[in-house]
């Protein structure tokens, strides 16, 4: 999942099923904060598991190798450090400074059964909400997809902006293979600390071009969902814009993305993870709807770049 300063996501992010500890609801499956030991340390150093072995080139894959011959028919992302199930939710909570002040934050990160062809590579569609002080201020698709050598990838974003609850604009809109646009890495196959930097994606008409690193292994951090051992830190930074600072993400074993922290960021957006919901049939579809409708307005205001793109469809 992609989670930014600008957008909701987590790299939000997802997406291998996440853990599941609970049920809420008809058939809605969900993991909730009342599960999580309170007082439990941010991060700290465990024991790391054994990684297994990979070629030099799959350990320091970049922006430089996609590929797009090197992807399956249907997207499937089962990255053990970044899942993405269709039907799965997950809620965010934290806090940011939006200009404001600092407020409540939430992002809701939803994987769809939606595929979009991107750039030649089917992607699945992620919906994503940026919610400030309880206002939607951001809605966004995401296009992802796993390559055959199990590294995710970034293809493209619609993110729309919204001013008291009026839509303002999508003008940081990139897609792979449109107006200079290229993909990037969101997680390696065997992402390792000591290894090289990468794009996360590269849109030179709107200065898009965020690099991340593998910082750490082997951390423990504690969220309300639960806590995990065997986490993983990734370091993310925009060259083009240092005085943003950093984002650290950090990513648990089979489940993705469960906590965001900064460093030297104005914003100084923190989120944690704090509910993963698996979405019932009727749930799902009401997603698919909601992310439909965000299309069919992207190629209405988006029609020189997002209306250069086939429309999604439902995965079969």
């Amino acid at each position: 999942m992609v989670i930014k300063k600008s957008v909701g996501v987590l790299a939000i992010g997802a997406l291998v099923p996440p853990l599941l500890l609970g049920a809420c609801g008809s058939s809605t499956t969900t993991t909730s904060a009342s599960q999580a030991p309170p007082t439990a340390p941010e991060s700290q150093a465990s024991t790391p598991t054994s990684t297994p072995s990979t070629t030099t080139s799959s350990v320091n894959v970049t922006e430089k190798d996609f590929d797009a011959d090197n992807f399956p028919g249907a997207p499937k992302v089962d990255n053990r450090w970044y899942p993405l199930t269709p039907g799965t939710q997950y809620i965010f909570e934290g806090e940011a400074n939006r200009g404001k002040g600092t407020r409540p934050h939430q992002v809701v990160f939803t994987v769809t059964d939606l595929v979009k062809m991107i750039n030649g590579v089917p992607t699945i569609v992620l919906w994503d909400r940026d919610i400030n002080e309880g206002e939607l201020q951001e809605a966004e698709l995401a296009f992802q997809s796993q390559d055959n050598d199990g590294n995710v990838w970034l293809l493209g974003e619609y993110p729309e902006e919204y001013e008291d609850g009026k839509f303002k604009g999508a003008e940081d809109t990139w897609i792979a293979g449109l107006e200079g646009a290229k993909p990037g890495v969101l997680m390696r196959a065997d992402p390792r600390p000591g290894t090289s930097s990468y794009l996360q994606g590269l849109a030179p008409e709107i200065e898009f071009q965020d690099r991340a690193k593998v910082s750490k292994s082997g951390l423990r951090t504690c969220v309300p969902v639960q806590c995990y051992d065997d986490v993983l830190l990734i370091d993310e930074w925009n060259p083009l814009e240092p005085e943003d600072g950093h984002q650290l993400k950090y990513f648990a074993n089979g489940v993705g993305n469960v906590r965001v922290g900064a460093v030297d960021d104005p914003e100084a957006e923190k989120l944690v993870l704090a509910k993963i919901i698996h979405l019932d049939e009727t749930e799902l579809a009401k997603a698919r709807s909601e992310a439909l409708k965000l299309e069919r307005h992207a190629f209405e205001v988006s029609a020189k770049l997002y209306g250069r793109t086939p429309p999604a469809t439902q995965s079969q």
